[in-house]
Parts: structure tokens; sequence; C-alpha cells
């Protein structure tokens, strides 16, 4: 009796894992696929040296500010797009989309003059002595570079995540997959021919990566939109849609008044976790290596509570918008403890490949011996990292932004940060002891997201009337 009630509770039956493949399946495959790309695209940098590959980490720093903006602001908008489409509402999917697109205009007119005017002075707060190894000149002459190629790509990523966001939301998650692999195909071949100079082609270094990455930008959102607007008949939100660019202002105010919190909690998370590493860097050039080395492989495992969370986020939305509170509660209960119990199981294989992933990389002893750590560190917390993520896409599916900036930003200004900071600046502690201190931490945050979602305050209809 007991195991019938855990089961009915935390695991459900077959349908329910049907439906949750079907949303987070093409996810974790596109996510998967980009992630093995980046890997090997870091790889293909670090193969050049230790400055190279810090130069492009540090570019990559602020490129990800910018991403996690575009996210977050997409993500409110998408809270309507999700529960629009539950209620059968295709007019308000199209408003949504239109909103979303002035917003990524915005977002990437400010991104783009922000880093182009700023690049130097941002970039050289990543820089610091204290390394056995490293030049910090040539590490900044790589960065800016690479920077500044790559800003031409942010606009072309913004707009293709406008539409692959838009597709989701309406279940149509196998063309951002296809997109998504087409494009990592391109990087991946891009990277081999631009950086290392193959079939007559100049050798770029880091500006040929920086192209690359660029080249298959545009063909994601070449795919994309393609094949969305030649089969308006599968995505009907399409037809139509450019018919005007007005959103109804009263559409746009309460958009902005539950997606603005989103959006500003992504940039604080993201900005969070940048002055994070540039406090981490003041101890020295392999710290900024280790990190990255670190994170490249990190990333690829990760994506299995990311898609899973994305998945809280749309699935739970479409039952809140379709009137379901209990069958919302209920998957949401069930897809969390999917993502945790998974990630036991990544954690582990993650940590098998502390000691092997490193040495692929052409730097120091020191590098590698920083990052095996990190990566054995990343691990051991991942369920908790899974169970946090199933509570930020839970608050969010029900329209509780300001509660979510408050419990994901909030945290990482107000304990990460300063943690890390007095650990590095004010003690003589190694720097791996440091990062594992401020990165147990999450084992907090994960009681105060089960303490907000046992609340049950997100169980609501946003959308109706």
């Amino acid at each position: 009796m007991m195991w019938k009630r855990f089961k009915e509770k935390y695991i459900g039956d077959r349908a329910f894992y049907r439906l949750v493949l079907t949303i987070a399946l093409p996810v974790m495959i596109q996510n998967g696929i980009t992630s093995f790309v980046n890997m090997l695209d870091n790889l293909m940098v670090g193969g050049i040296g230790t400055e190279q590959m810090s130069g492009v980490a540090i570019c990559n720093q602020l490129i990800f500010v910018f991403n996690l903006c575009v996210f977050g602001g997409l993500s409110g908008a998408g809270i309507y797009g999700a529960q629009f489409h539950g209620k059968r509402d295709l007019e308000g999917v199209q408003n949504v989309f239109r909103f979303k697109l002035w917003l990524v205009g915005f977002l990437s007119i400010l991104g783009v003059l922000a880093l182009h005017f700023f690049d130097e002075p941002l970039l050289s707060l990543f820089l610091h002595q204290g390394s056995e190894q490293g030049d910090l000149v040539l590490t900044l002459q790589c960065a800016r570079a690479y920077l500044a190629v790559a800003l031409i790509g942010l606009p072309v990523w913004a707009l293709s995540q406008s539409y692959a966001s838009t597709l989701r939301e309406t279940a149509s998650t196998t063309l951002p997959m296809g997109a998504g692999i087409a494009a990592m195909l391109v990087n991946l071949v891009g990277n081999w021919i631009l950086i290392y100079g193959r079939f007559g082609a100049p050798r770029l270094g880091v500006v040929g990566a920086a192209w690359a990455t660029v080249l298959s930008r545009i063909v994601e959102l070449t795919i994309i939109l393609v094949f969305t607007h030649v089969n308006a008949k599968g995505h009907p939100f399409v037809k139509g849609l450019y018919r005007t660019l007005k959103v109804p202002r009263a559409l746009t105010g309460t958009i902005i008044q539950k997606g603005m919190p989103l959006l500003l909690n992504e940039a604080l998370w993201s900005s969070g976790q940048t002055t994070l590493v540039q406090i981490y860097s003041t101890r020295g050039l392999a710290v900024v290596a280790g990190i990255n080395i670190s994170n490249t492989i990190s990333m690829l495992f990760n994506i299995v509570f990311m898609s899973l969370g994305s998945s809280i986020g749309i699935v739970v939305g479409n039952l809140l918008g379709a009137g379901d509170m209990e069958e919302a509660k209920r998957t949401n209960t069930r897809l969390t403890a999917f993502s945790v119990m998974c990630c036991f199981v990544i954690g582990g294989l993650l940590a098998a490949t502390s000691g092997i992933f490193p040495l692929l990389y052409n730097t120091t002893d020191e590098v590698r011996r920083i990052a095996s750590r990190l990566i054995l560190i990343t691990s051991a917390i991942m369920p908790f990292h899974a169970y946090t993520n199933a509570c930020y896409f839970t608050l969010r599916s029900g329209g509780l932004t300001r509660l979510t900036m408050v419990y994901d930003c909030s945290f990482v200004w107000c304990v990460c940060i300063p943690l890390a900071f007095c650990l590095c600046r004010f003690t003589p502690l190694p720097f791996v002891v440091c990062y594992a201190a401020v990165t147990a931490t999450e084992g907090l945050k994960a009681l105060f997201g089960y303490h907000l979602v046992h609340q049950w305050k997100w169980v609501r209809n946003i959308v109706e009337g």
C-alpha cells in the first residue's frame, strides 16, 4: 500500500512518461548536441593554448549575461504563451510572439552597444596575476578579437530564440531541435576549418571560432524561419502573424508586470554568476581556465535537469491554463522527483570524467588539477541543482515571477557572492575549498525552494478571461 501511494505521488504511469518525453526528449537532444559541440569547440580553442582558451571563456561569460537576459525576457512572455496555448487562444499566442520581437530587438541593441564600447574594461575585470603561468596581455588580445566578431551573431540568435520558444510553448519541439542540430554541425565543421586553416582557409585561431559561431546562428535562424512559415498548417500561430506588430496595451502591461521580474532575475542571476567568476579570477588565470574546463563538461551533463525544468514550465503551464489544477500539482511533483532521481545517476557519470576530461586540453598541470576537482564538486551537488531548477520553473509556471526572482537571484547576491568574496579575499584557503563552500550553499536554496513550492500559491490560471 505504501509503495502504491509512493508510486502514485512521485513516479506516475507510462502515460505520464510518454507525455514528459514528448516534450523533454527533443529539448534534451537539442541541448545535448549543442553542449557536445560546444565542448568540442572549447577543446579546439583549448588546443591552441591556455591564453586563447581563457580569452574565449571570458568573452562567453559576458555573452552569457546577454543570453540569460533574452532567456528571461522570453520566459516571462512565455508564461502567457504556454497558458494561451492551453486555452486554445491562437490570437493570444500571436500577440505574445509580437511582444517577444519587440523585446529581443531592444535587448539586442542594448547588448551589442554595451559589449562593443565597454569591451576592454569588462574583459580586464577577469585578468589577474596569481597563477604559475599565463600571459594576461595575450589573453586580453584574444578576448577582444573574439568578441568583435561574436557580437554579429547576438541579434540573430535572439530572433531565433523568439521563434523557438513559441514553437516549444505550442508543443512543436522537433523543429527547434532540428535547427539546433544543423547549427551545431555547421559550428563544428566551421571551427575545424577556420581555427586551424583547413582546405586552404586562413588559420584564424579564436577569430575563426567566432566566425563559425556566427555562421551557425544564421543557419539556425534560416531553418526555423523557412520551416515554420512554409508549414503554416502545422504552426497556425504564423498565419497572419505579421499583419501587424501591435500588441494590445493591456496584454503588454500584464506581460511586463509579470515578465519583467523574470528578465530582471536572469540579468541579476547571470551577472551574479559572472561576478562569482570575477571574484574567483583574483586567484589567477589558471582558475579562469579551470572553471572553463569544468563548466564545459558540466553543461553537457546538466542538460537532463535543465530540459526537465523547461518541461515543467511547459507541461504544468498548459495544465494551469486549461484549469486542471490537481493534475498540474501531481505532474509537477512527479517531474521534480524524476529530475532529481536522474541526477543521482548523471552526477556519478560526471564524477567519472573528472580525471580524464582535463587531459584533453593543451594546458598546464595546474589548470588540469583545478578543473578535475571542480568537476567532482559539481557532480556531488547536481541533485540539489536539479531540485532548485525544478522549483524555479514551478513558481514561474503559475506567474509568481517576483517570488521567482527573490528565490533565484537574491540567493546568488545575498549568499553566494558575499561568501565567495570573503573566502577568496580574506582567507588563505585554497581556491578549490572556497569553491566547494560556495557551491554547497545550493542545499540551503533547495530547502527554501521546498517551502515556497509546497505553499501551492503557484497553482493558478493567469489567462482566464
